[in-house]
């Protein structure tokens, strides 16, 4: 193999032990994940919010962040089923940055042990404050330590189409979204949610096992080929090959951001909040389709926008809450949106 190895990583059963989840936090998961089921399901009428930072850097902005979400999530949580984004995998067009995880100091070299650690102390600080928490499962082989802290697990854009990505949604007892190809094919998304839905014979931690199916997989759809992907012709098509695949507990959680808030070819996080209420508008004149979408993912973190990491200026470096990936909707936005979607789930 074409590698040098730098050094053997410590067992994870080591640094679970070195920060553990409360009993309680473990509870909290299984209520949430049940939660998420009873929505996808249909049983629970609020929305699915998925929300916040792109990526899950740095910890004590992150911290802060969940704080205010924490306070505002008593605010709406009779209509909304608020699920905080904790993204510590950013999967990458061709290099860069690819998360905490790896590379928990984005101006030195990467320390995966380090990188466990940190993002482990996170999550576990988020849920530990009241708050369910999700992640996009990027790199499957590392998913253990993380996996049953989520209450949400998204397959990314690049990855839905992997037979090794698909057979891992098939195998966790979590609900997963599995998001349209970067092409913008519906008909391969639906596939990938097929594909989850299957058993599959496998090789998991050194055993030959046969995955049981994720019964509530569904599609997140977030644009495709420099195109939004969430209007009513869209979602009619995504219904009739669900239909025809006899997809169970059929559901959508749309992207705000992505290809679904260009404008001029460039992502504009302001239009995440138009791309909701634009949905919920469109979806007055077909009530058909309406039960098809069960929620939305917007990114947004305490302030608004992104900033390019410099490397060789870590002084100049924006500690405070500000996207080094993608942009963002700040604080003050997002509360504005979660409110005003509540009242409008309310009515």
């Amino acid at each position: 193999m074409n590698y040098t190895i730098i050094k053997k990583l410590p067992p994870v059963e080591d640094i679970l032990r070195e920060m553990p989840l409360s009993d309680a936090g473990y509870e909290r998961i299984a209520q949430d994940r049940e939660e998420v089921c009873a929505i996808l399901e249909g049983r629970d009428p609020r929305m699915l919010m998925i929300v916040g930072p792109c990526s899950a850097w740095p910890n004590p902005a992150v911290l802060e962040y969940a704080k205010r979400l924490v306070a505002l999530n008593q605010k709406v949580k009779e209509h909304i089923k608020v699920v905080m984004r904790v993204y510590i995998q950013k999967p990458r067009t061709t290099r860069g940055w690819t998360g905490p995880v790896n590379q928990p100091d984005p101006f030195a070299y990467p320390d995966i042990e380090e990188g466990v650690r940190y993002t482990r102390k996170l999550m576990v600080n988020v849920i530990e404050m009241g708050l369910p928490i999700a992640d996009e499962a990027l790199f499957t082989h590392n998913a253990k330590g993380f996996l049953e802290l989520l209450s949400w697990v998204a397959i990314g854009a690049r990855s839905a189409e992997d037979q090794e990505h698909r057979i891992f949604a098939s195998a966790i007892d979590c609900p997963v979204g599995l998001k349209n190809p970067t092409h913008g094919s519906l008909a391969v998304g639906v596939n990938s949610i097929v594909a989850a839905q299957y058993p599959h014979v496998a090789v998991f931690d050194g055993c030959e096992v046969q995955t049981n199916g994720n019964r509530h997989a569904h599609l997140v759809l977030r644009g495709g080929d420099g195109q939004p992907n969430y209007s009513n012709a869209h979602l009619e098509e995504i219904k009739r090959h669900m239909a025809l695949h006899k997809v169970l507990n059929p559901a959508v959680v749309i992207d705000a951001s992505h290809d679904n808030c260009l404008m001029n070819g460039k992502k504009d996080h302001h239009l995440q909040p138009n791309v909701i209420h634009t949905v919920l508008d469109n979806l007055k004149e077909r009530p058909d389709l309406a039960p098809l979408v069960k929620g939305f993912m917007v990114e947004s973190f305490i302030k608004e926008g992104n900033q390019k990491v410099d490397p060789n200026n870590p002084g100049a470096i924006d500690l405070g809450g500000l996207s080094i990936t993608d942009p963002c909707m700040g604080w003050d936005a997002t509360e504005n949106m979660l409110l005003e979607l509540a009242d409008r789930v309310g009515r």
